[in-house]
């Protein structure tokens, strides 16, 4: 990408979106397209053709959807699928119409049938069934992952997929009914904290294991593919290491400072018994994330405070 690049970034207010806009701006690229959901409804066809005619874009980064934990996926599945199929259709249709030089849409890891074998390779999509509480989000993903191989495969235009792991970091959303799980914990700690509470309740059993991302490693690594990476294939971002819930829970207990007991509540679903990425395929391209979890879960505590404190 030339440093006075048009670039567009999709989604640019969510944390994926503005760590991408960070990491570009730290990079040199003063040259940033973006637009609220207010300003531009992702989900109106001729809206996001009218913006493409008006602007431009030779770049684009497509990190805008409709994203949220287990319980947010189990109960607006409609909007869950529908939202994010109109969101990719229309800017990958108009990024083909425009002729943007280059695309990448961001999908996640919940693409993966439920039981594939550990850890995930990119030749295992489609190769089972999926998680069913988070089915609706996970067939919008595949859909745009096959929406950016068929406009190449029909018209030859450059669109690459990337599938991050579980991710965290600045701008995360704190919302107890929508939020992922590391979030979702660090609220409930901090909660916990300041009103004294003996107990912190975590879902389900704690024996799932889980890969967590810092966004602005994800954001590093998304620049970085689009700059050296021009395959067809997805390809995963992760860190290639897991932990138990438990063990993250009690991660976050203690960057928090909570002094009380963890209770795991059963009645829970636990979701995927785990989810690790196969990231050979990115490290071999020359990528690795930087940011350990501790360090990324004080950097995510310490912005959450900063502005969500509730006390």
């Amino acid at each position: 990408m030339e440093k006075a690049a048009k670039i567009y970034v999709a989604g640019h207010r969510g944390m994926v979106g503005s760590a991408i806009c960070r990491k570009l701006e730290a990079e040199g690229y003063q040259n940033l397209i973006t637009r609220t959901s207010s300003e531009l409804d992702l989900r109106n066809q001729q809206a996001v053709l009218d913006f493409f005619k008006e602007e431009k874009p030779e770049y684009v980064f497509l990190a805008a959807a409709k994203v949220g934990g287990i319980q947010a996926n189990n109960i607006y599945r409609a909007d869950f699928l529908f939202d994010n199929l109109m969101i990719e259709a229309n800017i990958i249709h108009a990024a083909y119409l425009h002729q943007v030089t280059k695309l990448q849409f961001l999908g996640s890891s919940c693409i993966y049938p439920k039981m594939a074998p550990q850890p995930l390779k990119e030749d295992y999509l489609l190769t089972g069934a999926l998680e069913p509480t988070n089915e609706p989000y996970a067939i919008a993903k595949i859909t745009g992952i096959k929406l950016c191989e068929s406009y190449r495969d029909q018209y030859g235009c450059n669109f690459i997929s990337v599938m991050p792991t579980n991710l965290y970091g600045y701008n995360d959303n704190y919302d107890l009914n929508n939020s992922h799980v590391l979030p979702a914990l660090i609220r409930k700690f901090h909660e916990a904290k300041v009103n004294h509470e003996p107990t912190v309740t975590v879902w389900g059993t704690g024996s799932p294991k889980r890969e967590f991302l810092f966004a602005d490693d994800l954001a590093e690594a998304c620049v970085f593919l689009m700059e050296h990476y021009n395959g067809r294939e997805l390809i995963n971002i992760g860190t290639g290491e897991d932990v138990t819930i438990k063990e993250l829970a009690l991660l976050v207990k203690e960057v928090v400072g909570f002094d009380g007991e963890l209770v795991f509540d059963t009645s829970k679903p636990d979701g995927t018994p785990r989810k690790l990425m196969d990231v050979s395929k990115l490290h071999a391209l020359g990528y690795k994330h930087t940011t350990e979890l501790k360090e990324g879960v004080s950097l995510a505590y310490a912005d959450f405070k900063e502005k969500h404190v509730l006390a």
